[in-house]
C-alpha cells in the first residue's frame, strides 16, 4: 500500500504507535555538543563532533545519535585520552510508523479500538502476520486486514525494536583506562553536504566596467541539521577512491570553450590547506537538513573589462548560412584593477542596465577555479547582429596525403558602431601551416590560430587564408 493510499484506519494505528514508541527512546542532545563542519565543493564534508562522554572504566558502548545519515562508517575517527575503540556500528534503520509494523511481525500487539458513538474502547490482542501492501492480523482464530472503515484505531508495541532507532545512531564500543567524563572528537566524511559559488556580474557599457558579487550556497541533505557549527570551506578537488576527475583520453574528443584565457601567477592572503583555498564562514551558522544557503563571500566593483565577440571554426567546416558570433567579456581577477581574489569553480550570471535603468540578465558562463591575476573570457551567449560565415573555397592536392585549402570568412555588423570579432580557426595540429592570408594572425596554440578583424558599422569584412596540410 502506497503512502496515497493508506487507510485513515492504519494511518490512526500507526500514528499513535510511533508517538507511544517515541517517548520510551528518545534520547537528548549532549548538551555541551559543539560541531565544526569541513565542507568540500564535490559533495563532501568532514564532521568533527566535539562532546563530553561518560566513561565507566573498561569495556563499554557509547552511543552517538544524529550523526549525518549518510556517514562512511570507515571514515568513523574517536579521539579521546586513553580510550581504544573495540568495534563500531552504524544504525540507520530509522524508526517509522512503516518501519515499526515490519519490526512486529510474527509478535503479540495490543489493539485499542474506540467506538466514534461511544467513546468506549475495546482492546485486542492481535499477531501481525505481514505487511507487504497492508497489515494483515491474526486476532484469537480469524484472519483480520486492516480496512478503510475509518474507525479510530490505535497499536500499543511493547518495546522498540533494538536495531530501530529515532535518528541515525552510531554505536561505539571502547575501551577506557578510568573512570569519569572525557572530552572527545568524533570526526567522519560524509556526502549530502557540498557548496558552490554562484557570482552575479553587472556590466556598465558605457564605462566598461563590471561589479561582481561572489556567493556561497550550501546545500544540506546528509539527512541531519548542523546545529550552530563553525563551517569552514575548501575550493579544490581532494581525489576521493571511485570518483576520478580524470575525463579521459583528449584525442579527438571535442573540448568546450576555454574560458581562462590566461592562468594568474599572484599570490594573495587567504588561507591555503596544501594546494587549497579556505574560506571560513565569519559567523557560526546552522545548516538545516533539505535547506540551500547563501553568504557573501565577494563584493568588487568597478573592474574594468573589454566586451567583444568570437567565433570558432573547426577544421575544414564550411556554412551555407551566416553563422552567430559569440559575445564574449574579458576581465581581471588581479589584484591590480581585478577582482583580486582567487575565484572557486561556479557559474557567473551576466546583467546589464536597460535604458530604464533596470537590471536584465543577458547570459551565464561557468568558471572552472581561478588563479588570482587570470584573465577570464567569458561567453554570454550568441549575437544578434554579428555573423560569420565560414566557407571551404577550394581544396587543391599538392602531392601524396598533402594538400592546400583555401578558407574564406565573411564577417557581417548590423550594429550602429564598429566591432572587433576573433575568428578562431581550429584543427591546425600536425603539419599543418599558413601559406597565405589576408591579414596577420597569431597562433594562440599548436591547434588553433586567431585573427583580430575589425568590422564597420552596418558593414562587412572579408577574411581569406591558405592552409598546407599533411592531410
Amino acid at each position: 500500500m502506497s503512502n496515497t493510499q493508506r487507510s485513515p484506519a492504519l494511518a490512526t494505528l500507526i500514528a499513535a504507535a510511533l508517538a507511544a514508541s517515541s517517548v520510551q527512546t528518545e534520547t537528548a542532545h549532549a548538551a555541551d555538543q559543539d560541531l565544526a563542519v569541513t565542507i568540500y565543493t564535490d559533495n563532501l564534508a568532514l564532521v568533527q563532533d566535539h562532546r563530553s562522554i561518560d566513561l565507566t572504566g573498561g569495556k563499554q558502548r557509547i552511543e552517538f545519535e544524529n550523526v549525518s545519515a549518510q556517514i562512511r562508517p570507515e571514515t568513523v575517527s574517536l579521539a579521546a585520552r586513553d580510550l581504544s575503540i573495540v568495534e563500531q556500528n552504524f544504525d540507520y534503520d530509522l524508526l517509522s510508523p512503516e518501519k515499526l509494523m515490519e519490526k512486529a511481525v510474527g509478535h503479540t500487539v495490543t489493539i485499542i479500538r474506540t467506538n466514534p458513538g461511544t467513546g468506549a474502547e475495546t482492546r485486542e490482542t492481535a499477531q501481525v502476520l505481514a505487511t507487504n501492501g497492508g497489515v494483515v492480523l491474526k486476532i484469537g482464530d480469524h484472519i483480520e486486514v486492516l480496512r478503510d472503515d475509518g474507525l479510530p484505531a490505535r497499536v500499543i508495541f511493547d518495546k522498540v525494536p533494538d536495531n530501530l532507532r529515532a535518528r541515525p545512531t552510531l554505536s561505539v564500543t571502547v575501551n577506557g583506562a578510568h573512570r569519569g567524563s572525557e572530552p572527545a572528537t568524533l570526526s567522519y566524511l560524509t556526502p549530502g553536504l557540498g557548496w558552490r559559488a554562484d557570482y552575479v556580474a553587472l556590466f556598465d557599457e558605457a564605462s566598461a566596467k563590471i561589479d561582481v558579487q561572489g556567493w556561497v550556497t550550501l546545500s544540506n541533505s546528509s539527512g541531519i541539521t548542523y546545529d550552530n557549527a563553525k563551517t569552514l570551506l575548501v575550493a579544490g578537488n581532494p581525489n576521493v577512491t571511485g570518483n576520478t576527475n580524470n575525463p579521459g583520453p583528449r584525442y579527438y574528443r571535442p573540448q568546450p570553450r576555454a574560458n581562462l584565457a590566461q592562468a594568474g601567477t599572484e599570490s594573495g592572503t587567504r588561507e591555503r590547506l596544501g594546494d587549497y583555498y579556505l574560506y571560513p564562514l565569519a559567523e557560526r551558522t546552522t545548516i538545516a537538513n533539505l535547506q540551500t544557503k547563501q553568504v557573501s563571500f565577494l563584493d568588487v566593483r568597478g573592474v574594468p573589462a573589454e566586451h567583444g565577440y568570437e567565433f570558432r571554426n573547426s577544421w575544414m567546416a564550411t556554412s551555407n548560412t551566416p553563422l552567430s558570433a559569440q559575445v564574449v567579456y574579458r576581465f581581471s581577477t588581479s589584484a591590480h584593477a581585478g577582482l583580486g581574489d582567487q575565484l572557486p569553480a561556479g557559474t557567473l550570471r551576466f546583467y546589464m542596465r536597460d535604458k530604464r535603468g533596470d537590471p536584465q540578465f543577458i547570459g551565464e558562463s561557468h568558471i572552472d577555479h581561478t588563479p588570482m591575476g587570470s584573465v577570464l573570457s567569458l561567453s554570454t551567449g550568441d549575437a544578434f547582429d554579428v555573423k560569420v560565415q565560414p566557407t571551404v573555397e577550394k581544396r587543391t592536392r599538392l602531392g601524396f596525403a598533402h594538400w592546400q585549402t583555401d578558407m574564406k570568412y565573411v564577417l557581417t555588423n548590423a550594429l550602429p558602431k564598429a566591432v572587433t570579432v576573433s575568428v578562431l580557426q581550429g584543427g591546425l595540429w600536425g603539419d599543418t601551416s599558413i601559406k597565405a592570408e589576408s591579414q596577420k594572425s597569431t597562433r594562440r596554440n599548436a591547434d588553433e590560430a586567431e585573427w583580430s578583424v575589425e568590422v564597420p558599422a552596418n558593414g562587412t569584412r572579408t577574411l581569406t587564408a591558405s592552409f598546407e596540410s599533411q592531410f
